[in-house]
């Protein structure tokens, strides 16, 4: 099991920068590929990045394509999400999530863990 606590949100005007972590723990954090989903006001909540366990492979959302960067650091057990270019459409709670399989891609259905999520909010 895995354990995974965000960090890093906050309030930031448009075209702001914040850097997300996501500090996992429990049965060797390595192992599991990893993301960030992201839930805006009213809507569902949706893929952003997701890293495979040795970071070789990412995957990104079309909307944040060139503007965030998703990237692991296995000896810290953290994965980071570079957000730049902030605009007020990417207000909403950022969640960090795992799972054992090989690469879950960004189906968030096939995740198995998921932290209790971090707020950025992007005013105009």
């Amino acid at each position: 099991q895995v354990q995974l606590v965000e960090s890093g949100g906050g309030l930031v005007q448009a075209g702001g920068s914040l850097r997300l972590s996501c500090a996992a723990s429990g049965q060797t954090p390595s192992n599991y590929a990893m993301g960030w989903f992201r839930r805006a006001p009213g809507k569902e909540r949706e893929v952003v990045a997701t890293i495979s366990r040795s970071g070789a492979n990412t995957d990104y959302a079309d909307s944040i394509k060139g503007r965030f960067t998703i990237s692991r650091d296995n000896a810290k057990n953290t994965v980071y999400l570079q957000v730049n270019s902030l605009k007020p459409e990417d207000t909403a709670v950022y969640y960090c999530t795992a799972d054992g399989s090989s690469w879950p891609g960004t189906d968030q259905h096939r995740y198995t863990y998921w932290g209790q999520g971090t707020q950025v909010t992007v005013s105009s």
